[in-house]
């Protein structure tokens, strides 16, 4: 049914392909309030479920630490095989702190090697549809986030892997995947990030690494998360939220098409 609404008007990424999961949690909100009846969903795995993730394959490496410069070249390896999203979701439900779980939207994945080790797991995704200190710092308005949103992205994901201890390489990899993103992203989705925005725990982390790759911190989230449509979790878990602007007149151009 998604897809078929998403044909009838027309709602495609700029590179053509229908967004699917964007209508269909549109649809279910409609359903949500009373406005519409949705036919009764085929039987599928129960809400909440998640996808079985085979972690016995990637046992912990051996321990890797030194200085920086005897590992590079450091590459970004985008996943697209099967066996490295296998590989990817593993790493991340075993070793990162939230766990593996299907992003929203579109996303692109990264798997963090050397010429001889892997060392860690990335992923860029769709960002969140409001946050009042990203978007007071952008100094849109409502039909401008509206048209413009697309342009940001959420490092929703960030895992140097735990028996890895090598000074300055989380902030290298954040200064090279902000360079390497924008065609990428660009490649798959055909729309050209402005502004790279993330959420940090302060209980668990400071952000030092995003400090030091000239992130901006802006301010808190309101610790809902993205399905708190009713505002039930409200300061829930508020997290530090970091922006980097890909260019310089990022903030003006987020501010255009209104």
């Amino acid at each position: 049914m998604a897809a078929t609404v998403c044909e009838l008007f027309g709602w495609r990424r700029p590179n053509g392909t229908p967004k699917t999961i964007e209508c269909r949690h549109f649809l279910e909100r409609l359903e949500a309030h009373g406005q519409i009846r949705l036919p009764l969903p085929r039987a599928r795995r129960p809400k909440g479920s998640t996808t079985r993730i085979d972690t016995s394959a990637h046992r912990p490496g051996a321990p890797l630490a030194g200085p920086l410069r005897p590992l590079q070249p450091i590459t970004l390896q985008a996943v697209s095989s099967p066996e490295q999203r296998e590989q990817w979701r593993s790493l991340v439900q075993q070793h990162h702190y939230l766990g593996h779980r299907v992003p929203f939207g579109a996303h692109v994945r990264y798997l963090i090697r050397s010429e001889q080790h892997l060392l860690g797991c990335l992923q860029y995704s769709s960002p969140a549809w409001r946050i009042r200190a990203r978007d007071q710092w952008i100094g849109w308005d409502e039909a401008q986030r509206k048209s413009r949103l697309q342009h940001i992205l959420c490092n929703s994901r960030f895992l140097i892997l735990p028996w890895v201890r090598v000074p300055h390489l989380a902030s290298h990899v954040l200064a090279k995947a902000a360079r390497q993103i924008i065609p990428d992203w660009e490649s798959a989705y055909g729309v050209t990030p402005w502004l790279l925005e993330t959420a940090v725990d302060p209980t668990r982390y400071s952000g030092t690494c995003y400090r030091a790759a000239n992130w901006i911190e802006v301010g808190t989230t309101s610790g809902r998360g993205r399905q708190d449509r009713h505002h039930r979790r409200h300061g829930a878990a508020p997290k530090q939220l970091w922006l980097y602007p890909l260019r310089a007149d990022a903030r003006e151009r987020l501010c255009q098409g209104g």
